[in-house]
């Protein structure tokens, strides 16, 4: 665990690879970015209870991998489909 308490925040060097690849909490993150959910407030749900991140850390997370290489190496369709949606956002504002 880390100083927040909660699993995931960040990875520990036993969870990090030489190779540089993504910490089993932000492969975590990214495996439930790609996942459809059935209904409102069930990815927030799924988010507490199955990770152990609040949403609000879950995002952050999300954010930061979106622009991280690894992520990208690891899940390019889920990461490009972010980046598209972020860009959509800034570009109406």
């Amino acid at each position: 665990m880390t100083d927040g308490g909660q699993a995931g925040e960040t990875g520990t060097a036993a969870e990090q690879t030489a190779e540089g690849r993504l910490t089993d909490a932000e492969a975590a993150v990214l495996a439930y970015e790609g996942r459809s959910w059935p209904g409102p407030g069930a990815k927030e749900r799924a988010i507490r209870e199955g990770l152990g991140l609040t949403p609000v850390r879950y995002y952050q997370l999300l954010n930061a991998l979106m622009d991280d290489p690894r992520a990208l190496a690891h899940a390019p369709g889920t990461v490009n489909r972010l980046r598209r949606i972020r860009e959509a956002q800034r570009a109406r504002r």
